[in-house]
């Protein structure tokens, strides 16, 4: 086994690296047991991830149970709600750190615990880089919270009871009574946002057992899960099954199925992108309109419908969707278990038609994320139809620009704004490079005086991203950005824009000469980001554009499990 390089024989370092290691445990422990680490980002300052502890316990007793040894490994967590400027930024640092940490360790395999919307990609990044045995435990999302009688989803009834106060339907001190109703236990969000997402996702791609992701966090059969997957980790590094024998373009193929079947969130586009360019598989964001934009949405899941996670769960889960569009995944794809996923479909019957529904009734006959591309958008753009106002996903209307988000929050709100229903609100700077690190930004509030007048969805465009839990007729993730000089910083004020989903076109209707003579706007120029040192600097010199998932140029491509050097 891989650890043997270190524990293996009678020198001076094996010695060396028992010795240190024997603190309690029994001579066998370094002959020929697996040793699995336990990747575990709980943070206080992780809220969403608080929980991970306790699962880490049973994570542990199962691969002791199975004759492993584990070893418990804290990893960067990221909290989405506290970080800032915004936890994307991290997202690769802690990708990085944690598959450098698995590479200088005695480690035959790894279990990755992860929660909250960042964790779990910059696991998968790293356990995809460093291709030692890995399996995944998501936290699962918290139970739902009730205010007034109506259950609330986090994130998403936040954006959407904000508007109300700024639109003077609902006084400031209710707004703020439903904030001890909001998170009612532990885990992490309850809509299709990206922790949902992302946690999904990952069985889908077949790292996590079948039937796991989606258990809520308080339930007591995650932690049976749990404890069963520290078993599975010690049988992987003993079948010596890898990251790259399970992730391959026939899994990513079956979880960009799976992302429309759920509704799941934009931001997948981006870590699904930067999990494959780790493993060198090329997947393009043209995949993503090809595979998924046709497939039906079945999970009628807040933002996109009105059900919580919990309700999911109850309703069948994730297999229950799949078993409805088996059709369309590819059968070739396997999980961690060593079996295909479309062996797990089958016997996943739908216990509430109303949450999941089935394929003759879907809740929208298309329900994937939409590709766009035109002159504004050259490296492509995508929106989440299901998310949408069905009146604008064809739309044409003026541009009202704002230069950096500071600029939006100063003026959004002026009464002299000349926007309307019409127009199209564009926020730029808010990109990989320009902000940096991708803020969810781009469904930008309303201006107050639309939504005094009942208005409640405009066309939106920008660079950046939004949360899984919003919703909007939002164009994102705009490449190039604005600060890679993309045509987004050529755009002016009461240029006519149009946006035409089902052509899947975005397009800046000034004629070609008159771009041509046009310069990159000085105002949103002197917002972007200059950092001189640390992580910021590195980020902003090497990060690639949303179209590749905005990883850093120089960690494409896996580096394998092998130290550069042996220590003496």
């Amino acid at each position: 086994m891989r650890s043997d390089a270190w524990y293996a024989g009678d020198d001076r370092n094996a010695y060396i690296h028992r010795a240190w290691m024997r603190r309690g445990v029994p001579d066998s422990a370094f002959e020929g047991r697996p040793q699995i680490a336990v990747a575990n980002t709980a943070s206080d300052l992780t809220p969403c991830n608080s929980h991970l502890d306790e699962v880490a316990r049973s994570v542990k007793n199962g691969i002791y149970e199975a004759g492993g040894i584990p070893l418990e490994l804290p990893v960067v967590s990221l909290g989405e709600t506290l970080v800032r400027p915004t936890a994307m930024l991290w997202r690769n640092m802690a990708a990085m750190a944690t598959e450098e940490m698995l590479r200088a360790n005695p480690i035959d395999g790894v279990v990755l615990l992860g929660g909250c919307d960042k964790t779990i990609p910059s696991l998968l990044m790293a356990a995809a880089s460093v291709d030692i045995p890995a399996v995944v435990v998501p936290g699962g999302p918290m139970l739902t919270g009730t205010f007034r009688g109506v259950p609330l989803g986090c994130g998403t009834d936040v954006w959407r009871l904000s508007e109300e106060v700024r639109a003077g339907t609902l006084s400031q001190e209710d707004f703020l009574r439903s904030e001890s109703a909001t998170i009612r236990s532990r885990g992490h969000c309850n809509t299709m946002g990206t922790a949902s997402t992302m946690g999904l996702l990952a069985e889908a791609l077949g790292t996590v057992i079948p039937g796991t992701a989606g258990t809520p966090a308080p339930d007591s059969r995650l932690l049976v899960a749990a404890h069963e997957t520290g078993v599975l980790a010690v049988d992987l590094v003993r079948s010596e099954r890898r990251p790259s024998t399970i992730l391959t373009k026939a899994s990513f193929h079956n979880a960009i199925v799976a992302l429309a079947a759920i509704g799941g969130s934009t931001n997948a586009v981006v870590h699904l992108l930067a999990v494959a360019g780790r493993l060198g598989i090329d997947l393009t964001l043209e995949d993503f309109d090809r595979i998924g934009s046709r497939v039906p949405l079945l999970v009628d899941l807040a933002p996109a419908g009105r059900f919580l996670m919990d309700d999911l769960f109850r309703a069948g889960g994730l297999l229950a969707v799949l078993e409805q569009v088996s059709d369309l995944l590819d059968p070739t794809a396997l999980t961690v278990t060593g079996e295909p996923l479309v062996s797990y479909l089958g016997s996943s019957p739908i216990w509430d038609p109303e949450v999941i529904r089935p394929r003759p009734r879907p809740l929208l006959e298309e329900g994937g994320i939409a590709v766009l591309r035109g002159n504004l958008a050259p490296s492509g753009a995508v929106i989440k139809p299901a998310a949408a106002s069905a009146h604008l996903l064809r739309h044409r209307g003026r541009a009202v620009v704002f230069d950096s988000i500071e600029d939006f929050h100063a003026r959004v709100d002026d009464p002299d704004l000349p926007v309307d229903a019409a127009s199209v609100m564009v926020l730029r700077g808010c990109g990989p490079k320009g902000y940096p690190g991708m803020p969810e930004v781009s469904n930008m509030p309303l201006p107050k005086k639309l939504l005094e007048a009942g208005i409640r969805d405009v066309v939106r465009i920008c660079d950046g991203r939004m949360s899984g839990t919003a919703y909007g007729t939002v164009v994102l993730h705009v490449s190039p950005e604005s600060a890679a000089g993309g045509p987004l910083s050529l755009v002016r004020d009461g240029d006519w824009i149009i946006l035409d989903v089902p052509g899947r076109t975005l397009t800046l209707d000034v004629p070609t000469d008159e771009l041509a003579t046009r310069t990159s706007s000085p105002e949103a120029a002197a917002a972007y980001a200059a950092p001189t040192r640390g992580w910021e600097k590195l980020y902003v010199d090497h990060v690639l554009q949303a179209d590749t998932g905005a990883d850093l140029d120089f960690l494409v491509g896996s580096s394998g499990d092998q130290v550069s050097r042996e220590s003496h």
